[in-house]
Order: C-alpha cells, then sequence, then structure tokens
C-alpha cells in the first residue's frame, strides 16, 4: 500500500464548499497562543489549489491597507476549521500568480456577471443587425422605386 494513503487515510476532511481558483472564499482557521486557542478568520481570493486527498493545499490572496498579503493553508481539520464561499469567480487558470503583479484591489468577474455581459452582448448584437436590416430594405426599397419611375 503506499505510504501517503497510510498516513492520510484516517484524517477527516474540512466542511467546504467546492472551491476553485479565483473564488472569493473565508477561511476559519485555528490559532494557538501559548496554552490558547482561538479562531480566526482571513478572506481572498484562491490564487491555487495543489494536492490530493490529506496533503491538499489552497493559496489566498487579499489586499489589507495596499498591501498584497498571501496565506496557505493546508485542508487539515487540526488547522482550518471551515471554508465558506462567498462568491464564485470564473477565470480560465488554474494558478492566478498573474494577480501579484496587480495593484490595487483586483475583481474577478463572478459566473452570474459573465452571463449578463453574454447576454447584452447578444442584444446589441440583434439590435445593430437588424437596424442595419432596416437600412438595407430602405436602400432596396428606394432603387426599385427609382427603376420603375424612369
Amino acid at each position: 500500500m503506499d505510504w501517503l494513503n497510510i498516513i492520510h487515510r484516517e484524517t477527516a476532511q474540512v466542511p467546504t464548499d467546492n472551491f476553485r481558483p479565483g473564488d472569493e472564499v473565508r477561511v476559519w482557521f485555528k490559532l494557538y497562543e501559548q496554552d490558547k486557542e482561538r479562531t480566526a478568520q482571513f478572506e481572498g481570493i484562491v490564487i491555487r489549489s495543489r494536492g490530493a486527498q490529506g496533503s491538499k493545499t489552497f493559496t489566498v490572496r487579499r489586499v489589507t491597507y495596499g498591501e498584497g498579503v498571501e496565506r496557505s493553508f493546508p485542508l487539515n481539520p487540526k488547522i482550518v476549521s471551515k471554508v465558506e464561499v462567498i462568491r464564485r469567480g470564473q477565470v480560465k487558470r488554474g494558478r492566478l500568480y498573474f494577480l501579484r503583479s496587480i495593484i490595487g484591489k483586483t475583481r474577478i468577474a463572478s459566473a452570474s456577471q459573465q452571463t449578463e455581459a453574454k447576454a447584452q452582448a447578444a442584444n446589441a448584437a440583434a439590435s445593430q443587425a437588424s437596424q442595419v436590416a432596416e437600412e438595407v430594405a430602405a436602400a432596396v426599397g428606394k432603387s426599385a422605386d427609382a427603376k420603375t419611375g424612369d
């Protein structure tokens, strides 16, 4: 049997929504300070997700006071207690490292915004096509009138 499967077999999974790179998430994780334990939050955009089963990790990036902060979390119930998806993002890449070079806050289009934008573009194209068809029909009508008028 594979030694990784033996190690990670009994580890439980963290209750999460299925998240992907580009999603905006809120991660609830445990902090251990001396003899106390408390739960903290980290909210940002998932820029990377890697691994499988018990060795799965993901990286979350956020901009705080104009400074980019990234934090990597193992998907392990000893550290991460909950991951909640705030907003689904629509991206075409699996690693969003290009966000590091962008200054300021970044906005990734959500799935609902993309469908609205596509619908608006389709409506605009349809109205433009009907306008062109009307102009062509008017031009054809004028040329037919000119021929019969001679």
